[in-house]
């Protein structure tokens, strides 16, 4: 299968690459680097095309003679949403519909698309099912639930075979931190390992449902390989919900160590709680097992540990210290 992945090169993208390629699909990446890298494609043989989703014509070469699509190509981050919404719209909706007009234009291959758990916003009920009313809490939420709009519509439409995944807080390797917007569990590990404090918006007694990329990768491409579609959207999580002090007392747990703590005020747009109901994503994949939380993040300390200590050898060099 010719699959074309947006994307690609971010964290998500880079795992789901290596998945496809080991069940011997070819793989072709779009991205435009403003948050992916193209050394994460480093031993692949994924053809890389260098654009942006809101660019048409990039797209059009990009998705030439592909059988489907994985839209994960967005401007992620809550706190960058607040700080930028047009930018984030520009790319997540408007950006979406560009690679939804250019599938029906191709010839209409299947289209999955990550949409996020981050619409279900301000809607209080545990845990969240699809049907929930939505009640975006940021310029990023309400842009994915335009994109996730856009690609029923075009489903519906054109009789485009389409999915919607909604992702709820995937973790693992090539994701990233030492930047603003790092997501929660990297920016703990990279803290840890480098002997710096934790910092933790609020009280720490916010929860998620954490998902490692690995069981993310493994529903996309059972999804692909089974054509699945869905006329509604699917949460892409098991039920989990683990709040913040429960990670670092993990995470003290597998590194045997006592981190430091430093609370700081809550961010606008972060909701309390989150926890997906997955009876739908049972119903569609009933052989689908979640990484072990604890398991994931084993995975993914070893992932970073790796990337602390080669940051650490390239400042040693560039000041002319060598490491013993």
């Amino acid at each position: 299968m010719q699959i074309l992945i947006t994307g690609g090169a971010g964290f998500i993208g880079a795992n789901l690459v290596r998945a496809c390629e080991a069940r011997d699909h070819q793989i072709t990446v779009l991205d435009d680097l403003s948050t992916g890298y193209e050394s994460n494609l480093v031993g692949t043989n994924a053809h890389f095309v260098r654009g942006s989703i809101t660019d048409p014509e990039a797209i059009d070469t990009a998705i030439a003679g592909a059988d489907a699509v994985v839209h994960l190509a967005a401007r992620g981050s809550v706190p960058r949403s607040i700080d930028d919404p047009i930018a984030t719209h520009h790319v997540n909706a408007t950006g979406t519909l560009n690679v939804l007009d250019a599938a029906r234009r191709s010839g209409g291959p299947q289209v999955i698309m990550a949409s996020s758990s981050s619409v279900y916003g301000a809607n209080p009920e545990l845990p969240k099912r699809e049907a929930a009313a939505t009640r975006p809490m940021s310029p990023y939420a309400a842009s994915k639930l335009a994109g996730e709009g856009y690609l029923l519509a075009y489903g519906r439409s054109y009789a485009m075979p389409t999915l919607a995944f909604r992702f709820f807080n995937v973790f693992g390797r090539f994701q990233t931190a030492g930047h603003a917007y790092a997501a929660v569990i990297p920016a703990f590990i990279d803290a840890a390992l480098r002997g710096k404090p934790l910092v933790v918006h609020g009280d720490g007694t916010q929860s998620r449902d954490f998902t490692h990329v690995d069981t993310v990768c493994a529903a996309i491409t059972g999804a692909l390989e089974a054509r699945t579609t869905s006329p509604d959207p699917i949460n892409l999580a098991f039920g989990s919900r683990t709040s913040l002090h429960e990670v670092i007392e993990v995470l003290s747990a597998q590194l045997n160590e006592c981190l430091l703590i430093e609370h700081i005020e809550d961010r606008v747009g972060d909701v309390a709680h989150s926890q997906a109901d997955s009876s739908s994503l049972h119903q569609l994949f009933p052989n689908l097992v979640p990484i072990d939380f604890c398991e994931g993040l084993i995975d993914t300390i070893r992932w970073m540990r790796t990337q602390v200590a080669d940051s650490s050898l390239n400042r040693s060099t560039a000041t002319g210290l060598v490491l013993s």
